[in-house]
Order: structure tokens, then C-alpha cells, then sequence
């Protein structure tokens, strides 16, 4: 069998990613698979609609998201999303809506996420791999 090693993409990274950044994109080189959950897809989509240059944007978003592997959602995930909110609200800690979709989809899956959002950190058993500053 072989070890395939993946990690996910926050919406942030993805946008990095886009844009060239060359500390970005040699940390991925290390990984296999690149995953992006549904929601940062969305989000991807949403933001190259609502640019300056949307036929240009769209093109290469779709392109890139076409290269990925696309972590969609279910119940399992719903299930997942439920504890994540109820937890961040007992702590009094919430967290934008999107983000708990997509923690909730990572930690399902057991793969890790690469983001700039410091607030992942306040989820429990969320596997973090923090980006590379080379600013």
C-alpha cells in the first residue's frame, strides 16, 4: 500500500497559493495531495465572481479546483460541524460559520489544514500545519 500524504487547503492558503507565493507553494511540495473542503470552494468561487476580473478569475480558480481533490460533506460531517460549534459556544469562542464547516470536514477526514486563521487553534483534535512567513 502506498502512503499518500495530503493536507487541506484553507481559502487563504488556496488564494496564496493562486497568487504565486513562492514560500506556499514550496511547503506543499512535501505533499501528495492537495484537499479542499466544498466550503472553501465555495468561497474560491464566490470570490473570483464578485473580482474585478471575474471571466479571468473564474477560469483559473476552476482550473485549480479542478486539480484538487474536493472534500464534500454529509451527516457524519454534520454530526461533526455540531460538536465543534457547541464546544467553541461553551467556550465562548465562536468562530466564523465557514470556518467550522470546514474544520468539522478536516478533523471527519483526518487530514490536516494549512491556514492563516489563528482561530482554528481553538478546535480540539484539528490537525494545524502552519504556513511558512517569509514576509
Amino acid at each position: 500500500m502506498v502512503n499518500m500524504k495530503g493536507i487541506a487547503l484553507d481559502t487563504n492558503i488556496a488564494i496564496d497559493l493562486l497568487n504565486g507565493k513562492p514560500e506556499v507553494t514550496k511547503m506543499l511540495e512535501g505533499f501528495d495531495l492537495i484537499f479542499l473542503p466544498v466550503t472553501v470552494v465555495g468561497e474560491l468561487l464566490f470570490g473570483a465572481k464578485n473580482s474585478n476580473r471575474k471571466k479571468e478569475n473564474l477560469l483559473n480558480f476552476r482550473n485549480f479546483i479542478e486539480s484538487c481533490e474536493i472534500l464534500d460533506t454529509n451527516s457524519l460531517i454534520a454530526e461533526e460541524y455540531s460538536d465543534i460549534r457547541i464546544d467553541l459556544k461553551e467556550k465562548g469562542r465562536p468562530i466564523p460559520e465557514n470556518d467550522i464547516w470546514i474544520a468539522a470536514i478536516c478533523r471527519s477526514n483526518s487530514i490536516p489544514i494549512i491556514t492563516r486563521d489563528k482561530h482554528f487553534k481553538l478546535i480540539a483534535g484539528l490537525e494545524l500545519v502552519e504556513p511558512i512567513d517569509e514576509s
